[in-house]
């Protein structure tokens, strides 16, 4: 496009204030979720690809350099590698080039005079005559060919009888009022018992666990893998202890009064590394545990190690 200094100035601080998100997202993680490539980092790579071998010069690049690390550490990876080949990063920003601008532009040509029609009348009477050609069929592409021949997804909880519990109304006095005072009533005065069930889970391998920040991505991680689970479970779970001495359990709400992982193949990638536990909700048991763990504060008995941090799945 034509050049506009404005533009690219402005278009400059707009990504500087982007990497920098971005810089401090990364300055305590390897990669953007997990501890190990996904989706996010495929994804984001290739948006930042050409900006890097184009754009990112050493001067502009170089303040954000949790960024340029992960993006380094990205694309030297094999899988990486076996796609776009060998990244050679910016060692000098490109320029407007106003002549190359020019050739690329299309060169108008005059348009040719229509010959005049002798008869306008009696060509408009043939045209009347003529049948209406029919609308040629619309032809599938592949990516649409290829979805129609999908089995399409079904319900894992359409087998179960509808339920007077609106698992979103809690979300919303959960996510916008006083845990304590409206969200804690609110969700015992609609909880239906027969259509949902309670959970405490446990991680299996306390001991594995080392740095905090690694933990909490733990947590994410496996909240974002469940993605499509979300209407129809609600979790809060919380870290323990510090670095080298820590511990991960959470309360778990679920549709239905089984565990619902093993009704889909995408939401079995997590749930083995912990032990779960169903909870009978007129318990004082049950009671004390959501309500620690949805307001994150109590005495958690059953732990031995102060409360850290916390994440929610909604």
């Amino acid at each position: 496009m034509q050049y506009n200094k404005q533009a690219t100035e402005h278009a400059k601080e707009e990504l500087k204030k982007v990497l920098a998100i971005l810089d401090e997202h990364l300055k305590t993680r390897t990669f953007l979720v997990g501890e190990r490539v996904t989706l996010a980092d495929i994804t984001l790579v290739c948006s930042l690809l050409w900006l890097y071998k184009q754009v990112l010069e050493p001067s502009f690049r170089q303040s954000f350099t949790n960024t340029n690390r992960w993006f380094v550490t990205c694309i030297n990876q094999p899988q990486f590698k076996a796609v776009l080949g060998q990244v050679n990063l910016c060692d000098k920003m490109a320029q407007f080039d106003a002549k190359k601008f020019a050739d690329m532009q299309p060169r108008k040509e005059k348009a040719p005079k229509e010959a005049k029609d002798p008869k306008p009348q009696e060509k408009k009477k043939k045209e009347e005559k003529k049948p209406a050609a029919a609308a040629p069929e619309e032809e599938q592409d592949a990516t649409d060919e290829v979805l129609s021949l999908e089995p399409k997804t079904q319900d894992p909880f359409a087998h179960l009888p509808k339920s007077p519990f609106i698992l979103d109304e809690f979300k919303r006095k959960y996510s916008n009022e006083d845990t304590l005072s409206v969200a804690l009533p609110y969700f015992w005065e609609h909880f239906d018992r027969e259509g949902w069930s309670i959970w405490y889970a446990e991680y299996k391998f306390p001991t594995e666990l080392t740095q905090v920040f690694m933990s909490c991505n733990l947590m994410g991680g496996m909240f974002q893998r469940l993605d499509r689970l979300r209407k129809n479970a609600f979790a809060s779970t919380a870290l323990f202890g510090g670095n080298n001495d820590s511990s991960i359990s959470g309360i778990w709400v679920f549709r239905g009064q089984e565990l619902v992982f093993p009704l889909s193949p995408d939401w079995q990638v997590d749930f083995e590394s912990y032990n779960w536990r169903k909870l009978d909700p007129d318990s004082e048991e049950c009671c004390t545990m959501v309500k620690e763990y949805f307001a994150w504060e109590g005495q958690f008995t059953h732990i031995g190690k102060p409360f850290s941090q916390g994440k929610v799945f909604k």
